[in-house]
């Protein structure tokens, strides 16, 4: 399986596993828990292998002194096509601005661009009995991030099957500004991307969804982590929507 070059993007701290796995942990209160970084790592991998899934590479990091974790977990590649693979997004908060969540994405090897094609949530609240529940609650998870594995392989054969013009990836272009995929200051590298992409394996099928796609990605890749499932997910959306899968769903 080729190797994720796995990184943090800019916003955050890049840090190795023993970093984040050791960051202090805040005290409870009575009515909340807080779940140390490393509990929330370690049970993720743990349910993964559980269901066949082996983790090959990894990417970690901390924001606000240590209060906000993001991890990368790059899954073994299991499919015919030898140009992506799946990448777990797993993080959690210690100063509550954000719920612990999983997301699946989709890590492309050529350029090491990433994307959120789903989210779940793992809980609303760091309530007492969180210790008690937080295996059960990552094992359900987990179990989505299987079938959203499944649906973002579907995905991804549909934007490459899909010719795109320069007219309708325009469109798209502006579409996604009013999504807020991006800000309006990154429109010209994105359309510069579409027409002279990096990497040259985008255009082996001629322009297609795929092309578009990863030229956002390529852009968005230099944004904020922790804004990029959200955009990504957005992003999703939209280009379904041109490949007539949110029709067929």
């Amino acid at each position: 399986t080729p190797m994720l070059k796995l990184y943090m993007h800019c916003g955050g701290h890049h840090v190795d596993r023993e970093a984040a796995v050791t960051t202090p942990t805040p005290q409870r209160t009575r009515t909340w828990v807080p779940v140390p970084h490393g509990r929330l790592l370690g049970l993720v991998e743990q349910t993964l292998a559980g269901t066949g899934m082996r983790v090959v590479s990894e990417a970690h990091g901390l924001w606000g002194e240590g209060q906000r974790y993001f991890g990368l977990l790059q899954v073994e590649n299991r499919h015919a096509t030898g140009d992506h693979s799946m990448v777990v997004g797993l993080r959690n908060s210690h100063d509550r601005t954000f719920p612990a969540a999983i997301a699946v994405g989709c890590g492309v090897f050529v350029c090491d661009n990433l994307s959120f094609s789903g989210e779940v949530t793992l809980s609303r609240r760091h309530t007492r009995f969180v210790e008690r529940d937080l295996p059960g609650v990552v094992a359900r998870a987990i179990g989505q991030v299987g079938q959203l594995r499944h649906l973002q392989e579907e995905r991804i054969a549909a934007y490459k099957a899909t010719p795109l013009g320069n007219r309708a990836a325009h469109d798209l272009v502006v579409r996604a500004l009013d999504a807020r995929v991006l800000p309006v200051t990154w429109v010209p590298e994105v359309v510069e991307q579409w027409r002279q992409p990096n990497h040259r394996e985008f255009l082996a099928d001629g322009r297609t969804a795929w092309t578009l796609f990863n030229a956002f990605t390529e852009v968005l890749k230099r944004g904020n982590l922790q804004q990029l499932p959200r955009r990504s997910q957005a992003l999703h959306g939209l280009i379904d929507s041109e490949c007539g899968l949110l029709a067929r769903n």
